[in-house]
């Protein structure tokens, strides 16, 4: 159904090809998973099957890249709309109509289908996804994970013969990304459609695919195999499997039900050990380390309370209550944030956690309730001056990026937060190893973009820290070293909030969970009791080795040594 043959693409004014002798087949009614670090060309392969690439994109395209018999260099996207269906890392730039009900209707529109048949293919995609209670609301006021459920549904409905999907469950949550994956699996058993898919979070994803196709470095040629074989030597691989190594299983398991048949062994050597938890937040912060880029990035110490005294909240959230576009998107909500401290904010998509960052940014006004960063009301307070309180991450990086380069959008940085020049290049350099001052930031991975304005945020140095669904487009290596980061931010003093359905990031980096649903607070406590005791929220290592209370593989792996 997919052919690559020799294919390589160089875009315009680079040294080298993006991605060189790519050469498989995706037989007709295959899942084929498509995995690498961030930067090795995922989403050039995905683009080069609906002919994106090059006809959008730009660039050169060597070699034949063929769908359902057709040479996508002498057939444009729109001549392959009614055979590929496509969904990028950003949902928001597939959308041209303004309700859910209507986008799902566009792409048969287009194709001109029957009214009784667009009718019926919207109501069975509704039903698909969990869509049927937003079938009227306006796309601008879903959450970033309604978006996507969305964005998947538009290509869908026109049942194309192949799907092709960019980080698909990036911004789902747990239930709602087994759930779009189900479905993707009814697509490929029942109906014979072809996917290509790219996700970073493996642990969601690896045991529905056929095959997976690595692409191991840059310009290097892909590897393809099963699952377990590819697994075995790949660079990323989800936790399960990072237990399998650790504990010398094979073949290697990809399940966390595999894993739980041969885990027998390693509870009993780990029976009567203790996981060392994420440090807890001490009373009195300890006296603040100098990081290795202290002299080029760090700009100021937060504030040491003296010995034995209570440290002052960096924020402090009260009866907080939000009510937008007729929607109670926060209800009573009380929370305390202590500096060192870092919390990850969890719960269903649309549970209202961006809109709980949000009243801490100042973007969004309560209408109960109060909120007050290191003394200040955000929303009356002007930007200048609350950026050096607090600074926000949001789901779309290129909303804090407007400039034409790297080295621009740093210099623009360090000069918004009155930080000395080099600040914020030296984060980048830290994120970001390997990419050069004249890079275009459209030019970079969704996960680079993220890391990128991270960076321009951290240039303020804020007391307290705000990241909505920060690993998004994150491999698990990029991820690590945004973990790094984030610890030596709180060891420091910076209060963190992460809103995440990563909950592998979670038990990696949490001292606290805080579980959102409906706008109201239903758990809040520290992160191995919050979700040891949810099955939604547990990570592969809890799942595997319960009951014993282990978190992640790095825990299993210090406790063994």
């Amino acid at each position: 159904m997919i052919r690559f043959e020799d294919v390589s693409v160089t875009y315009d004014g680079a040294d080298r090809p993006t991605v060189r002798g790519v050469d498989f087949e995706v037989p007709e009614g295959e899942l084929v998973l498509l995995v690498g670090e961030s930067g090795v060309g995922k989403s050039t392969v995905l683009g080069a099957v609906g002919g994106l690439v090059p006809h959008f994109t730009g660039g050169t395209l060597r070699g034949r890249v063929t769908v359902a018999g057709r040479d996508t260099r002498t057939h444009k996207p729109r001549e392959l709309a009614d055979v590929v269906g496509t969904v990028g890392q950003d949902p928001l730039s597939h959308f041209v109509t303004d309700t859910v009900e209507d986008e799902l209707a566009y792409g048969m529109e287009s194709l001109g289908l029957a009214p009784d048949v667009m009718r019926r293919r919207v109501e069975e995609t509704l039903d698909l996804l969990g869509l049927a209670g937003l079938r009227g609301r306006s796309i601008a006021t879903l959450s970033g994970g309604q978006q996507q459920r969305v964005a998947i549904g538009s290509v869908l409905t026109p049942h194309p013969k192949v799907l092709v999907l960019d980080e698909p469950t990036s911004a789902l949550d747990p239930a709602a990304a087994e759930e779009v994956l189900a479905v993707l699996q009814r697509l490929v058993h029942d109906l014979g459609t072809t996917v290509l898919m790219a996700e970073h979070r493996l642990e969601r994803v690896v045991q529905y695919a056929d095959r997976v196709v690595l692409l191991p470095a840059p310009g290097a040629a892909p590897l393809l195999g099963t699952p377990a074989d590819v697994m075995a030597v790949s660079p990323v691989c989800p936790p399960v499997v990072d237990l399998g190594r650790l504990a010398g299983w094979s073949p290697l398991p990809l399940t966390v039900r595999d894993a739980r048949r041969r885990a027998a062994d390693l509870r009993e050597r780990l029976d009567g050990r203790e996981p060392v938890p994420t440090e807890a937040v001490p009373a009195t912060p300890p006296p603040l380390p100098v990081p290795r880029q202290a002299s080029r990035w760090r700009l100021r110490r937060q504030a040491v309370p003296e010995p034995g005294a209570e440290p002052a909240p960096v924020a402090e959230v009260r009866s907080l209550s939000v009510r937008r576009d007729g929607i109670q998107a926060l209800l009573h909500v009380d929370l305390s944030l202590a500096p060192g401290e870092t919390i990850a904010l969890m719960g269903r998509n649309g549970a209202g956690k961006s809109t709980l960052l949000g009243s801490l940014v100042g973007l969004v006004e309560p209408s109960g309730g109060s909120v007050r960063v290191s003394g200040a009301v955000p929303h009356r307070t002007p930007p200048r001056e609350l950026v050096r309180r607090v600074g926000l991450v949001p789901q779309e990086p290129r909303d804090l990026l407007y400039a034409d380069t790297v080295a621009a959008e740093c210099a623009a940085a360090d000069q918004d937060a009155q930080a000395a020049p080099g600040t914020c290049r030296a984060l980048v350099s830290e994120l970001l190893p390997g990419v050069t001052d004249d890079t275009h930031p459209r030019d970079l991975s969704e996960g680079q973009r993220l890391a990128l304005a991270l960076a321009v945020v951290l240039a303020a140095r804020p007391p307290l820290l705000l990241l909505d669904e920060p690993t998004r487009g994150l491999d698990y290596g990029a991820k690590a070293r945004l973990v790094a980061l984030l610890r030596e931010l709180a060891a420091e003093g910076h209060a963190i909030v992460l809103a995440t359905h990563d909950v592998e990031l979670a038990a990696e980096l949490a001292h606290r969970v805080v579980l959102l649903a409906e706008g109201e607070v239903i758990a809040d406590g520290p992160t191995a009791e919050v979700v040891v005791s949810s099955p939604s929220f547990a990570p592969q290592v809890t799942k595997i080795l319960a009951p014993q209370r282990w978190l992640t593989a790095t825990q299993v792996r210090e406790a063994l040594a």
